[in-house]
């Protein structure tokens, strides 16, 4: 009969540690969707960033362009 009641307390112990790590992912797994979403925008952020900066830099070879023309007239 001990036998049987230790068996019980493990089995209670080993749902219990069960139901904590299905908690524990549910909760790791939403804060990684979290960290993808502020990725995603980062991301975003930076493709934009960079398509600003390719433009600046075509807008100052023209400058540069112009400017070099009216040196040599």
């Amino acid at each position: 009969m001990e036998r049987l009641k230790t068996l019980e307390e493990k089995i209670t112990l080993a749902v219990e540690k069960l139901k904590a790590l299905k908690e524990e992912k549910k909760s790791l797994e939403k804060r990684v969707s979290e960290l993808e979403a502020i990725i995603e925008s980062k991301d975003q952020q930076i493709e934009g960033i960079s398509s600003e900066k390719s433009l600046i830099k075509k807008q100052i070879e023209n400058l540069l362009n112009e400017i070099e023309s009216l040196e040599l007239k």
